[in-house]
């Protein structure tokens, strides 16, 4: 079995907690609001913001015999320039003009990146494909379907949803290299600690929904007699 197909495996029982996160299920079901896409458009760029210096700090202490990596990363580096902009380029299309920039961020999202730091800098920085992994592996799996269940009851213009829909797509690509770049790996420890971060990103990643505000939903819309 490839790694990449050990890592999806392994991270099966987390990747489906994630996605069992009540805001994710409600999403699914069309149980939306504009201040909860909102509030999770202000996380996403509280997280987003660090990928490009994440991926700086990965590069600058690849372990000696992984200098391979380095193009991977560089490209990687390249295309995340400038994905924080299109959140609040997208915040603003939802009529929000609060200070999203200097806003602080959630508890969640707070300890989320500072596990990413503290992963590079401490323990092995390959445990940051985890954190690929399970964002672009939740991107494929959500940001098109879940543009699309957001917009039409909302009524909200396309420029709402720059972030959403070009990460839908853009994964999609990232994905399919991912799995060769993982497959490339194949010192026993490296896998462990990918994996091991997987698994820590997926419950982090999910705790960041969870600490999302739940759309009201009417009561008639639950099943119960209005």
């Amino acid at each position: 079995m490839s790694f990449y197909a050990q890592l999806l495996a392994q991270t099966e029982h987390d990747r489906m907690s994630l996605l069992s996160a009540p805001i994710i299920q409600g999403c699914l079901r069309g149980e939306v609001s504009l201040p909860s896409y909102v509030a999770f458009l202000r996380e996403a760029y509280h997280h987003v913001s660090h990928t490009v210096p994440l991926m700086q700090a990965f590069r600058a202490r690849i372990p000696a015999g992984r200098e391979w990596l380095a193009p991977a990363l560089d490209e990687y580096i390249e295309e995340e320039r400038g994905h924080d902009e299109w959140i609040l380029d997208d915040v603003r299309a939802c009529g929000d003009t609060s200070d999203v920039r200097h806003s602080r961020p959630g508890i969640a999202t707070e300890v989320m990146v500072a596990y990413a730091y503290d992963t590079i800098a401490r323990r092995n920085p390959l445990g940051f494909f985890g954190m690929v992994h399970v964002l672009e592996g939740t991107s494929v799996s959500l940001a098109l379907l879940a543009a699309d269940q957001i917009q039409k009851p909302l009524a909200l213009p396309d420029a709402a949803f720059s972030y959403l829909r070009s990460h839908g797509t853009l994964d999609q690509e990232h994905v399919q290299h991912f799995q060769l770049l993982m497959d490339q790996i194949t010192d026993p420890t490296d896998q462990a600690d990918i994996v091991h971060a997987a698994r820590v990103f997926f419950r982090l990643y999910g705790d960041v929904f969870r600490g999302l505000p739940l759309p009201k939903v009417h009561k008639a819309a639950e099943g119960v007699a209005a």
